[in-house]
């Protein structure tokens, strides 16, 4: 894959929408390209959950020169496309309501379109789902997405590394899932378990 292929990331409507923020303050900072969609609903998570000024934060980023924003309704953005080159796509966090979708191919917006694509071109699809307990009907939409080779990422604590806050839990699903995307080869050393004999 081409190294300045853009990683789309999409925040939607589900509670840890931090993941989403991190995730992309780390790839801005190993200088990979980033497109940017976030949901109604994400929005609303983004207030609810206090994170920095959504604005400030969206200026921040596009100040790196790395980094655009497409409207979820932007139906001409190029991500919409599949001649469209893209090294990967993660929706982070994933409400069900978009993996409910983006399972039965509804693209009634851009985020679920852009996914429906990275499937049809068989690209890296990441979805990080926050929801549980988890019913019948999640499990069998993330079960046919799965099995159409999109990765199912739970955001799950590394309780073997004993994290000292919600910090250490979040920064090692960020290395995690840059590992997945392929931004990474493996994960930092201290992020590492190493089996006791």
């Amino acid at each position: 894959m081409n190294s300045d292929n853009p990683i789309i990331v999409s925040i939607t409507g589900a509670s840890g929408v931090i993941l989403g923020y991190k995730i992309i303050d780390e790839l801005i900072e190993k200088n990979e390209k980033v497109l940017f969609v976030c949901s109604s609903a994400g929005r609303m998570v983004w207030k609810d959950e206090k994170l920095p000024s959504f604005g400030e934060t969206i200026e921040k980023w596009d100040s790196s020169g790395r980094f655009k924003m497409y409207s979820n309704g932007d139906f001409y953005s190029p991500i919409a496309s599949g001649g469209f080159k893209s090294k990967a796509m993660i929706i982070i966090p994933a409400s069900m309501n978009t993996i409910s979708s983006i399972s039965n191919g509804i693209t009634d917006n851009l985020i679920k379109r852009a996914a429906d694509v990275m499937i049809k071109e068989k690209r890296e699809l990441v979805l990080v789902p926050r929801e549980t307990p988890l019913n019948a009907l999640h499990l069998k939409n993330m079960t046919k997405l799965a099995q159409l080779g999109v990765k199912i990422f739970p955001p799950n604590p590394p309780y073997y590394l004993f994290p000292k806050n919600i910090d250490d839990i979040n920064d090692f699903i960020v290395q995690k899932l840059m590992v997945a995307i392929g931004v990474q080869d493996k994960l930092p050393s201290n992020y590492i378990y190493n089996e006791k004999e």
